[in-house]
C-alpha cells in the first residue's frame, strides 16, 4: 500500500487532487470499518454506514488546515477516531433535552429473549477520556479494538507496544472501563 502513504504525502503537501485519488483506494477499508461498527449501534440508529464513511473522510481531507500523516496506518486510526466521534456526536444529540433526550426510547422487539441493551456511546466515551488521563496507550488500544476493528494484534502494533504489554493494557482498560461503567 506504497500508493496510500505517496497519496496521504501529497494530501498533506495540499495536492487537492491527491484527495481524490485517496478516496477510491482507502473506501472499501473505511466502509469495513464503518460497517462493523454500525452493528453495535442500536437499532433506531438513523446514521448509516456510507454516511459515516464520508463524514469520517471529510473530517479527515476535507479540513483546511494541512494534516500530517505518518502513515496509512495513522490514517486509518485517525479514521476509527473520526467515526468514533461522529458516532458520540450523534448519541449526545439524541440525548439533548430538546430533542426529548430525557425521555427513555423503549421499543418491544419481536423476540423478547433475543433483545440486548444497547451500549451507551456517550458513557463510554466519558470513560475512555478519563482513561485517556490515567493511561493513553490503554485507552488507545480499545479506540483501535473497539471503534477501528483492529485485531489485538493490529492494535498492539500501531500503539507501538509489544503483545504481551497489549495484553496488559487490554486487561487494565476492561478492569477499569468496566469499574467506571458501572457507577
Amino acid at each position: 500500500m506504497a500508493d496510500v502513504t505517496q497519496i496521504l504525502a501529497a494530501v498533506e503537501a495540499g495536492d487537492s487532487r491527491a484527495a481524490e485519488q485517496l478516496l477510491p483506494l482507502v473506501y472499501d477499508e473505511l466502509r469495513k470499518l464503518a460497517a462493523a461498527r454500525m452493528t453495535a449501534e442500536s437499532p433506531d440508529h438513523t446514521l448509516q454506514a456510507t454516511a459515516l464513511v464520508h463524514e469520517a473522510y471529510l473530517r479527515l481531507v476535507g479540513e483546511q488546515q494541512p494534516q500530517d500523516w505518518a502513515g496509512r496506518g495513522h490514517f486509518f486510526a485517525a479514521a476509527a477516531e473520526a467515526m468514533r466521534r461522529i458516532l458520540v456526536d450523534s448519541a449526545r444529540r439524541k440525548q439533548a433535552d430538546k430533542r426529548g433526550g430525557d425521555r427513555l426510547r423503549v421499543e418491544l422487539p419481536d423476540d423478547l429473549a433475543a433483545a440486548a441493551p444497547s451500549d451507551d456511546l456517550v458513557a463510554l466515551d466519558e470513560a475512555l477520556t478519563r482513561l485517556e488521563g490515567h493511561d493513553p496507550d490503554a485507552a488507545r488500544l480499545v479506540k483501535l479494538r473497539y471503534f477501528a476493528g483492529l485485531s489485538h494484534q493490529e492494535a498492539a502494533d500501531a500503539v507501538g507496544v509489544s503483545r504481551g504489554t497489549a495484553d496488559r493494557l487490554w486487561v487494565l482498560a476492561r478492569a477499569w472501563l468496566l469499574r467506571q461503567l458501572s457507577k
